[in-house]
């Protein structure tokens, strides 16, 4: 295992090359002037020529892309993620000051998914055709369904406009997290609901279970401890999915709820041409993802011993 570990980092390294070189060259191809826009500022004056140029020079944007991006990647290497230019403060205590916020965002959104989807999956794999299979069914076609940004401002209406039960925007308290992550939780939850009842349905049918309950072991036993950890190993895949899209793919409903994240931080850095934000940005959410994926194929081996890795 210690040696797929080793193979997997080194193979970290291209991955993180590639995502951050195809961003860079992007943000670089999109309208705009990082220089002119960091000058205009809050004021709204435009600035002179002479000052633009002056501030492309000192930020080393006249420099040809690939020497920028060399240079950026040289700081990197450093543990230096350069300095935002509309702040003027190190972009990596600009997204580990935010972070914390997305990362409670994400921990509740998960808890949400969870408790809509295990007792509905299970239920519905328990009961077909049942009351709790329809309604199981009707909830994962409506999760797919919805559009994230449709729904958030659904809740935002009726959560906080007409009942007046949470708050609109921003991050105050328990109840301010409640809508962002149900928003995100609702969304995540269909596709879970029917892996965990195709899966559960396929292993409830194998004959290892059939000799279980012959044995005559109570049925919760046969469930809990065979039928659902065998059926855990594509739930375990969605779950490193997610997780690792949950940092990035929060971006719409942290700027629905003005929630203080690292989502909205790059929305704002994308107004504003903030390439070194943007970078710092990708970068994290790239290491961030490959490093839940990893962890994910390591516990595949711990769920099931029979896997090899390879």
């Amino acid at each position: 295992m210690i040696a797929y570990f080793l193979r997997r980092v080194l193979h970290m390294i291209p991955v993180f090359l590639g995502v951050t070189c195809v961003t860079f060259v992007l943000m670089n191809l999109t309208p705009g002037d990082p220089a002119e826009i960091m000058l205009r500022g809050t004021s709204g004056v435009q600035p002179s020529p002479e000052a633009i140029d002056a501030a492309r020079e000192a930020m080393g944007l006249n420099d040809p892309v690939y020497k920028q991006y060399a240079a950026w990647l040289w700081r990197v290497v450093h543990l230096d993620l350069g300095r935002s230019y509309s702040s003027n403060l190190p972009v990596w205590q600009e997204l580990t000051d935010r972070l914390p916020a997305t990362l409670l965002l994400g921990m509740w959104a998960l808890a949400a998914m969870l408790a809509i989807s295990l007792p509905l999956g299970i239920g519905s794999a328990l009961y077909p055709h049942s009351w709790v299979d329809r309604l199981a069914r009707i909830v994962a076609m409506l999760s797919i369904s919805m559009p994230g940004y449709w729904l958030g401002l659904l809740l935002v209406y009726y959560g906080s406009v007409k009942l007046k039960l949470f708050p609109v925007m921003g991050m105050d308290g328990f109840r301010s997290v409640v809508l962002p992550a149900l928003t995100l939780g609702i969304g995540m939850a269909g596709n879970y609901i029917r892996v965990i009842r195709s899966g559960l349905l396929d292993v409830l049918g194998t004959s290892y279970i059939k000799a279980a309950r012959a044995k005559g072991l109570q049925e919760s036993l046969v469930i809990g401890r065979h039928a659902a950890v065998n059926a855990l190993l594509p739930v375990m895949t969605m779950l490193g999915i997610n997780i690792g899209g949950l940092l990035g793919g929060s971006v719409i409903v942290e700027t629905i709820f003005s929630w203080p994240g690292i989502g909205k931080f790059a929305v704002d850095a994308i107004f504003k041409k903030d390439f070194i934000v943007i970078q710092g940005y990708v970068l994290l959410m790239a290491v961030f993802v490959v490093s839940v994926n990893l962890a994910v194929d390591l516990c595949y081996r711990m769920i099931d011993p029979r896997i090899r890795l390879r």
